[in-house]
């Protein structure tokens, strides 16, 4: 594929309205504003070719997340250029750090998921998730990162994507693999990622066994356009957290999903 070159007109002065790490309140609650995105490689789909990383920054500014979680990140490819780190360019644009992890190499780069961060990061981990022989799925990945957050508390933020394939088995795998990962942290636990299946689906209650979501009877997420399903979560360990709002933000021209955002307070 050619290289394609990105605007790169935008509003730092914007971008700046970002507001920092929240305060504990006391010396026990924190409120941690999350965002979880499937950005489509920055690339709108009435819009073909185009790479967009101001489109999805806008996002991220308008949203003032403290945590943001990415799906279908594009590393030094073909589509989206060769110079260009997604991952890195939108935690500079935010005013974050970022963690990406591949999941697969793709146009002479890598593809993978994303974690940014205004809290400091500590620790980054990356585990390869399981593709069942025989089913030729694409292979996916668990992202994890420690972050510091004000009055000395941890959280362990985690990102993944999982399989995208018509049947099951793949996602059922992979979703038992990070439940067994994020199950043996000694941190409070946010996951957020597209997981490629909808509430009441063997998956999603799979992970509800082990993990609170941000939302029951959540917003359609995909696709942008008369949205039909919700397949975008944000979920953290039972009795650590507490939701404080979760929204699907109506944003339909940079991606192909809707972005959740979800308030949480660690308790």
């Amino acid at each position: 594929m050619k290289a394609i070159l990105y605007a790169t007109a935008f509003s730092l002065t914007a971008l700046a309205a970002c507001s920092g790490p929240k305060a504990v309140t006391g010396a026990q609650q924190a409120d941690i504003n999350v965002l979880c995105y499937n950005i489509h490689h920055a690339n709108p789909p009435s819009t073909k070719d185009k790479i967009d990383i101001p489109a999805i920054a806008k996002v991220i500014a308008d949203t003032k997340p403290d945590i943001v979680a990415l799906q279908e990140v594009d590393v030094h490819t073909d589509r989206s250029g060769k110079g260009l780190h997604q991952a890195e360019e939108l935690a500079r644009l935010s005013g974050m750090q970022s963690f990406f992890a591949k999941g697969i190499d793709y146009g002479g780069g890598e593809y993978g998921v994303a974690i940014l961060s205004r809290y400091p990061i500590l620790e980054t981990n990356r585990y390869p998730l399981t593709t069942v022989a025989g089913t030729n799925g694409e292979p996916r990945v668990l992202a994890t990162a420690l972050l510091q957050l004000p009055g000395n508390r941890k959280v362990l933020m985690a990102c993944t994507h999982l399989d995208a394939q018509r049947g099951d088995t793949n996602r059922q795998v992979q979703i038992r693999e990070v439940i067994a990962i994020l199950g043996k942290q000694p941190y409070p636990v946010i996951v957020a990622g597209d997981l490629n299946a909808p509430e009441n689906s063997s998956v999603i209650n799979t992970l509800d066994q082990h993990f609170s979501r941000s939302c029951t009877d959540c917003g359609f997420t995909i696709p942008v356009e008369n949205p039909r399903r919700c397949i975008d979560f944000v979920a953290f360990t039972p009795g650590r957290f507490e939701t404080v709002r979760h929204t699907v933000i109506q944003e339909k021209y940079a991606s192909d999903h809707l972005p959740v955002n979800a308030v949480l307070r660690l308790k």
